[in-house]
Order: structure tokens, then sequence, then C-alpha cells
């Protein structure tokens, strides 16, 4: 790491320090001796046969979905245990799931051809053994992911067993046991549905991928750019992290774990520079959930995306841009903003890493994440783009001794990759068992119905009720199942109300991802909060005051579509632009009550107003909030004139 040290804690290197971290955070069990020896194994094969079937030859869908979990669930009961008591022993229970995971994937695997011709007569094993994959993928996702994700699947299982009891619309008709087991197990609809193609195919890449750069030096590498560019400006470190967070969160899919590995380096940098430890917490968590909402990965949902949406991928990250870097604006001005009240300096050119030497170390690695960008761009498929980008990390990382992985390093970075994807898996497969429920019970279109018969069909009402929705249902789940349920629940409400499907999307994706840092479940800030030794609640406000614009921006493109490009010509597009660049400043100032210099209650309040308007597209609206935004900052600023005029006439008579 670049920056000096300033105790033991920071002496420790970046791995060390993200171990720390997950070791408070994600209780995992110390395997030892023979049962260390079979998880490695399996998790350095797990590595291998993705990069296989990505790059040479992939099985058919079922066949190479049902090897996917059958080793993730395997290696889940291997690592995870069921209760803290069982941290250092491997429970005999534990060894029958990891067998019965394997025994179903190897069931499916072999009589694949027979299973299809059974769906609609199942007989007893495949009942059998799709109950025990329901009752695994649970518990695993428990271990994993804690009980929110698990509770919203057992709801779903009990509607679609018990929904025939209840009265009036939101009632199904009566489903067996039987034909539920079937429906999760036999079918694409559950289980086995697009969640899991899509882990089983492109993100176990992208995950390998973070894995490798981890260990050839990589991810630093995008750390250490970060800083070289931003880093001697005023709040420069803070910027460093937004730039250095976006970047990995858009690959990571998990603002929990980006902040656990950026946030180790970035917050105390921002600590010494001079930014309150709540604050520092607050920029770590807002920018590494905003990683989720930047194209072009979009923490993989955006593949799930253009599966849902039916919108061609290379479309759908050119919708999904503006509004992203919008976001990123918003958060850099509140940061600059803030090193301006706080009167903060950059880091001196000794203290940051020189471009060149960031570059030579590790700048060909970071060829990897822009390969990515732009094979999706000119229409190569996810899986050929993730493939390509593992390969160049590889290559790549041979041509320099510093960065060259050794036998043993490349173990350990098949080993991660697998095991950092075991809980993306697991939360993937149980909101299958969600998914599964609404194409069962036709709960989606009903819970639709319901929004708009509660909205009474005013689009601005159904908007807000789906905004909390998707707060609510985000609070402790991962985005990329939560959208896959909210997707299939929620975003059909919108689209009865005409708006646009890529923005009816692209709105409940946004909401999903700001539960990260929505109190009172605000895990994101909470954990950025541990690291910056600050309390949680300011940090969490912290963290909700800077992503304050992602609450705005998605009522925006709903309302207005010109602004993710939809029905609109160049000219509208750079007019919707601007106009929201000038209302982004002026939240931000509002939200810091800083315009030149401070502004008072009143001011606040009406540069608030004035950003809403701008940012919502309309002429009217435009003339107002600019002419709002004209006059106190007109104000503000020969305030700020005359004060420093009078200091310095204050200076010379003394």
């Amino acid at each position: 790491m670049f920056f000096k040290k300033k105790n033991k804690e920071e002496n420790l290197s970046s791995e060390e320090k993200l171990e720390k971290m997950n070791s408070k955070f994600e209780r995992t069990r110390e395997l030892k001796g023979i049962a260390l020896k079979i998880f490695t194994a399996m998790a350095i094969f797990m590595s291998l046969y993705h990069l296989y079937s990505s790059g040479i030859k992939m099985l058919p869908q079922i066949q190479h979905k049902a090897i996917h979990l059958s080793l993730a669930l395997a290696l889940t009961y291997f690592i995870f245990p069921g209760s803290a008591k069982q941290k250092k022993r491997l429970p005999w229970y534990d060894i029958l799931c990891i067998v019965l995971s394997i025994a179903i994937g190897l069931y499916i695997t072999l009589d694949y051809q027979n299973l299809i011709y059974r769906i609609g007569e199942p007989n007893t094993m495949d009942l059998f053994l799709g109950a025990a994959a329901i009752i695994l993928v649970l518990e695993a996702t428990r271990r994993t992911m804690g009980w929110p994700l698990v509770s919203v699947a057992l709801v779903a299982l009990g509607y679609a067993a018990f929904g025939h009891l209840i009265p009036g619309q939101l009632g199904h008709k009566a489903y067996s046991i039987s034909r539920i087991i079937e429906h999760m197990f036999m079918t694409s609809e559950g289980i086995y549905g697009v969640a899991i193609y899509v882990t089983s195919t492109f993100v176990f890449i992208f995950i390998l991928m973070g894995a490798l750069l981890g260990e050839t030096g990589g991810a630093q590498a995008f750390i250490d750019l970060a800083f070289s560019l931003t880093g001697r400006f005023r709040g420069g470190p803070a910027k460093a992290a937004i730039i250095g967070s976006g970047f990995m969160g858009t690959i990571s899919g998990s603002s929990f774990a980006n902040v656990a590995g950026t946030g180790t380096f970035t917050i105390p940098l921002m600590k010494s520079v001079g930014y309150k430890p709540s604050f520092a917490g607050g920029v770590e968590a807002a920018a590494s959930s905003g990683g989720q909402i930047m194209p072009p990965i979009m923490g993989a949902a955006a593949f799930i995306m253009a599966e849902m949406t039916g919108v061609a991928y290379n479309k759908l990250i050119i919708y999904a841009i503006i509004p992203a870097v919008l976001y990123y604006i918003s958060v850099f001005l509140m940061v600059d903003i803030e090193a301006a009240k706080l009167g903060l300096s950059g880091l001196s050119k000794e203290e940051l890493p020189k471009i060149s030497e960031v570059f030579k170390r590790g700048g060909l690695l970071l060829l990897a994440p822009l390969s990515i960008f732009y094979m999706l761009l000119v229409g190569y498929s996810p899986i050929k783009a993730s493939f390509t980008a593992v390969i160049i990390v590889l290559v790549v990382s041979t041509l320099r001794k510093e960065t060259r992985l050794n036998p043993k390093q490349l173990a350990i970075a098949l080993e991660k990759g697998a095991r950092g994807a075991l809980s993306v898996i697991a939360a993937c497969a149980v909101a299958g068992l969600i998914v599964g429920t609404v194409t069962l019970t036709g709960l989606g279109l009903k819970f639709a119905d319901l929004i708009v018969m509660l909205a009474n069909g005013n689009l601005y009402m159904a908007l807000v009720l789906t905004m909390v929705a998707s707060i609510i249902m985000g609070m402790g789940m991962p985005t990329t199942a939560l959208y896959i349920i909210l997707g299939s629940m929620v975003a059909p409400a919108l689209v009865q109300l005409d708006v646009p499907i890529i923005a009816a999307h692209l709105f409940i994706f946004y909401f999903g991802c700001m539960a990260a840092v929505t109190p009172p479940v605000a895990l994101s800030s909470y954990l950025a909060a541990a690291i910056a030794k600050a309390d949680s609640v300011k940090t969490a406000l912290s963290g909700l005051k800077l992503a304050s614009s992602a609450f705005i921006l998605p009522f925006v493109f709903a309302l207005s579509p010109e602004l993710i490009l939809i029905n609109t010509t160049p000219g509208k597009t750079v007019k919707v632009v601007i106009s929201a660049l000038i209302g982004i400043f002026a939240l931000a100032s509002s939200l810091e009550k800083h315009l030149f210099t401070k502004t008072n209650k009143y001011e606040s309040i009406l540069l608030f107003a004035a950003a809403l308007m701008l940012i919502i597209p309309g002429i009217m609206t435009d003339i107002i909030g600019l002419a709002l935004v004209a006059v106190i900052g007109l104000k503000k600023y020969y305030q700020r004139k005359s004060i420093k005029e009078n200091s310095m006439l204050e200076a010379n008579e003394i």
C-alpha cells in the first residue's frame, strides 16, 4: 500500500484486513485436516469446471445448472456452520448434507432426459430429492445470508401451499405438495431457473476474475489509480474512494463485500486527512452501493435484467449510464463541498503513487475489466466476455514478477473464487423458490394489480408504493436475488401504468440497491462504521445523505424516460443532462448547507426545491430551478467575497 502506516492495524496487508473483516461479519468454519483438503480440492475443481464450461464446452443447461448448484451447496455445508458451536467441527449431519447435495447433482446430470419426460408425473425419488433440494437451499441461504431472504422464501412456499384458503383476489387454486415440489425442482421456473443459469455461467466467472485480480494485484491497481488521479485535490482520499469503490462495486455485485474490501484502505485514509469517521464511513457505503447501478456489469444484475426485460444487453447499459454517472457526480460534489467546509487539502505528491508506477506495476491487469466493457458493448455474449477477461488476467500477470502467480497462489485464487460465489449462488437458488411461487400461482400479476388498485391508477402514488416495497424487501437481501423477486412481482405494476419496461426495472433496482444505505437496516453503512470506529447511526445517516440522489433519479426517468435515452433526440438529451447536472449541484449544496459559504435553513430549502425542479425535465421547471440557483448562488458568492475583503482589511489594519 502506498500511504504511510499509522498503527498496528494499518500495517496489515490488504488480504489480512479483508480476512479480519470477514471473520467479524461472516461466520465460517475453521476446517482442518482431510476436511480442508477435500473442500479446497472441490473449490478448485468448481472454478476449473466453470472456466472449461464458459470457454471450451458447456453441458446441456439442466446438467450444467445441476452440477453448479450441487457443488455450491456441498461447499457451503463444508465451510458455513449451522451455529457458532459448530465453528471448529464438521458434524455428521453436515456431512450428510454434503453427500445429499452431490447426490442430487449426480441424479439430475445422469438422468436428465428421463427427468424431463417425467415432468407432470414425478416418481417417488424425484419428489424425495426435490424436497431435499428445497430444504438444502433454504438452510444454505440461512447459513450464508441469514434469515431475511429465507423468511421471504418460506412465506412464498406457504402461500403456494395454503394460498387457496385466502379469499379474494390474492387467493389461488389449490396445489398439492407434490405439485409444488415438482414445479420448484423439475422445471426451469424454480430453483434451476434464470437466476441459477446466470450464476452458473458468467456471474461465477466474474467473481473468479475478482479473486484473480486480488491475488495478482489488479484490485490494488484500481485503488492506486484512483488515488493517483484524485488524491492531490481537496478531500482527495474521499474522491479516490468514490472512484475506486465504484470500479470494484460494479464487478463485485455486493456493496457489503465492497465496503469490506476497499473500505479497509479508504476509510482510514479519509480520516487521516480530516474527515469525521462517520462521514468517511458514509462515503464508502454510498460509493460501494452505487457500484451496483454502474454499467457495464452492475454487479451482474445487468445480465439478469437483460434476460427478464428482453432488452439487448448492449442497449441496456447505454440506457443505464446517465443516471449512474449523475449519482456519482452527486456523491463527488458532496464530498468536495464537505472538504471545502472543513478546509481540507489533498495529499502531497510523496504520499501518492505515480500514475506511471501504477501502470508499470499492475496497469496491464486493468485491461481485463476494460475488455469486458468493450466486448459486451460490441455484442459478444457475457459468457465469452467474462472468460476472455479471466484469460487476460492469467496471461498478463505472467509478464511481471510482482504479479506472476505461482501454482500455490493460483490454487488460492481458484479456491477464493469458488468460496466468494457461494452466498450469491445460495441467494439466487432461494430466489428461484420465490419466483417459482410467482409463476405457479400468478402472484406477480396479482401483486401488480394490487399496487395499481391501491394507487387508484395514479402513477405518482404507484411509484411511491413501489419504492417503499423495494426498500423494505431490500433490507438485508443480496441485490441480485432481490432484483429477481422485485422484477417478477413489483415492476409489472409500473409497466401496467405505461412506464417503459427498462425504466420500471431500473426503478425497482435502484431502490433495492439503496436499501443497503437506508436505515434502520443499512448493512453497508454499519460495516463501514465498524471499520471507521464511528457511531453506526451517524454513519448510516451520512451514507443516506450522500446517496440521496439515487432516491430522486428513479422518479425522474420513470416519469421522463429521456434521462435514460428513451423517446428522445440528441438535443433533448443534452438539455436534460445539463439540467440534471445543475440540479445535482443544487441538491448537494442543499444537503451540505454550503454554496460558496454557509447557507441558512431557508436557502437550503430553496436549493432543494430548485434541485427537484431541475432534475425533473420540463421548460417551466427548468426556468424556475435555474432562477432559484442563480439568485441564491449570486447572493452567496458576493457574501463570500465580502467576507474575504473584510478579512483582508482587518489583516492590513493589524
